[in-house]
């Protein structure tokens, strides 16, 4: 770095994510859970499926569930990787676990204001050899950049809900930005055993990067010194 930054904070562990806070909203970020959904009630279904934002929450029910099962998976991947020895690829996997922590509970908060009660079903990930995890997650994110938020951000424009537009276009910025780690991490991977890298998060939409080159995050305007520092 061409600069020390004093005042970025450090993501010492995954754990750690529930102080975060985010903008305009003063509820506390949820972590990824099970919540069955066994404890929606027959009137709240009628009322979700009667509201006119009713296709928005479903996507964002949709977002929330798999924004939650991405940061077990890549925690479980990040395991994998400090096993096989690519310290790098872990501290990539532990960022971007991160990320998906931040779009879930963004997702979350919007749920809430549309009256409804965020949910996710976690699966036990699926851990292999740690090119095979970086292919899966290539794959992953790509579909989340390229199919399913584009989706999703179209709908909510046609519902005019435009909270629903900047959560999952907040969402989709840092999965672009996942992919294109994922994929010099899987095309490089013996370079990427020693941790020479440091990855920064942003607190509020979830922006992935290794180069703190700017003033405020180029996604949502956070200031800079802001960022996590996943180490």
């Amino acid at each position: 770095m061409s600069r020390p930054i004093k005042k970025t904070a450090k993501f010492v562990s995954i754990a750690a994510l529930g102080v975060l806070a985010l903008v305009g909203c003063t509820q506390q970020p949820p972590t990824a859970t099970v919540e069955p959904s066994t404890s929606v009630t027959t009137q709240e279904v009628s009322q979700e499926t009667s509201s006119p934002d009713a296709v928005t929450l479903k996507n964002l029910q949709a977002a929330y569930n798999g924004e939650s099962n991405a940061h077990a998976r890549y925690l479980a991947f990040a395991k994998k990787a400090e096993t096989e020895g690519y310290q790098q690829v872990a501290r990539l996997f532990q960022a971007a676990a991160q990320a998906e922590a931040i779009h879930a509970a963004n997702h979350a908060a919007v749920i809430r204001k549309l009256g409804a009660k965020p949910e996710a079903t976690i699966e036990t990930p699926e851990v292999k050899s740690t090119r095979e995890n970086l292919e899966e997650a290539i794959n992953g994110e790509s579909y989340e950049r390229d199919t399913m938020y584009p989706e999703f951000i179209e709908q909510a424009k046609q519902k005019g809900n435009q909270e629903a537009v900047q959560t999952f276009t907040y969402a989709v910025q840092a999965e672009t930005e996942h992919a294109k780690y994922y994929t010099q991490a899987k095309d490089n991977l013996e370079d990427w055993k020693d941790a020479k890298m440091v990855f920064y998060v942003c607190p509020e939409c979830g922006f992935t990067t290794n180069n703190l080159n700017f003033e405020n995050c180029p996604e949502c305007g956070t200031a800079q010194n802001l960022f996590g520092e996943v180490v």
